[in-house]
C-alpha cells in the first residue's frame, strides 16, 4: 500500500503543476468492478520440506475475486503515466481429497481446510506514443509502455478441525515490457487496450486487457471490458502459474 500513495502523490504533483503548462494534458480518473476467475496452482517450501503443487480449484475450490480497483493517469503530448491499484481476494472451504504440505505444514487427506490468498496489485506503466493523431476523424493512439507490476499479501491454508494455520508472504515486483493503444470513433465513444509481456529466468508474465468507453457528457463516463493476466513466478520457496481472467466495468471522469 506505500508505494500505492506514493505513485498517487507523484500523480497528484504531475497533475496540479504542469496543468498550467500544457495544454493536451489529460487526466483520466477511473474506478470500477473487477470479477476475476482464477485457474492454475502454486507451491510454498518450508521448514526443509518442498511444497505440493496446490490446484486453486480442484484442491482448494477457491471462489473468484469480486471488488473495485481504481486507475489514474496523466498524459502529456505523447506520453502517458498510468497507475492502477488491484485488490485481490480469493478464499476456499472443503475436504481436501489428498495429502497437501503447505510451508512445511502437513495437511493430511480428508482434512477440512479453509484457504485465503490476499493480493494487493499495483501497475505502474509509462507510454510513449509514436502514433498520436487527434486531427482526423478517427482518433488514433498507439505506442510501447514499459511498467513494473508490484505484489503484495499472502496466502494461508487453516486446518478447521485441529486449528493448525500455515501463511506465507507473497511479496514480489514483475517488470513489464509491452504497447497501448486508443481508438477514438467520436468525441463520445472509444476502444482503448493494452498488452505486456515479459519473460526472464524462470518468469513470466503475460497481462492483456480491452475495453470500450462511453462518455455521454464532457467529463463523465461509463467503461466496460475484458482482463486476462497469465502470472508465472519462481522466487526462492514460492512456485507460481496461476491465471486470472473476468469482465469488469466503472465509471470514468476526465478533464
Amino acid at each position: 500500500m506505500n508505494l500505492f500513495f506514493k505513485l498517487l502523490a507523484v500523480f497528484t504533483f504531475l497533475t496540479l503543476f504542469s496543468s498550467p503548462v500544457l495544454a493536451d494534458e489529460m487526466v483520466s480518473l477511473k474506478a470500477g468492478y473487477l470479477l476475476l476467475t482464477p485457474e492454475g496452482t502454486f507451491s510454498v517450501d518450508g521448514h526443509g520440506f518442498s511444497g505440493t503443487n496446490i490446484d486453486l480449484e480442484d484442491d482448494l475450490g477457491v471462489d473468484d475475486s469480486k471488488g473495485l480497483y481504481l486507475d489514474a493517469a496523466l498524459q502529456l503530448a505523447n506520453f502517458r503515466l498510468g497507475a492502477t491499484y488491484t485488490p485481490l481476494s480469493f478464499e476456499g472451504s472443503g475436504q481436501i481429497d489428498r495429502t497437501i504440505i503447505f510451508n512445511g505444514q502437513e495437511y493430511p487427506v480428508g482434512t477440512n481446510v479453509d484457504s485465503d490468498v490476499d493480493i494487493d496489485m499495483i501497475d505502474a506503466g509509462l507510454t510513449m506514443y509514436l502514433l498520436n493523431f487527434d486531427d482526423l476523424p478517427v482518433r488514433i493512439q498507439l505506442g510501447p509502455e514499459i511498467g513494473l507490476k508490484y505484489f503484495n499479501g499472502d496466502a494461508s491454508l487453516k486446518d478447521t478441525t485441529l486449528g493448525v494455520e500455515e501463511s506465507e508472504d507473497l511479496t514480489f515486483v514483475v517488470p513489464q515490457v509491452g504497447a497501448r493503444a486508443r481508438i477514438a470513433m467520436a468525441d463520445f465513444v472509444g476502444v482503448t487496450g493494452h498488452a505486456y509481456y515479459m519473460r526472464y529466468s524462470d518468469n513470466q508474465v503475460l497481462d492483456g486487457e480491452i475495453q470500450v468507453e462511453f462518455s455521454p457528457l464532457p467529463l463523465l463516463g461509463l467503461f466496460a471490458g475484458y482482463r486476462y493476466f497469465d502470472l508465472q513466478v519462481e522466487e526462492s520457496d514460492i512456485d507460481i502459474d496461476i491465471k486470472f481472467s473476468g469482465p469488469f466495468g466503472g465509471i470514468m471522469a476526465r478533464f
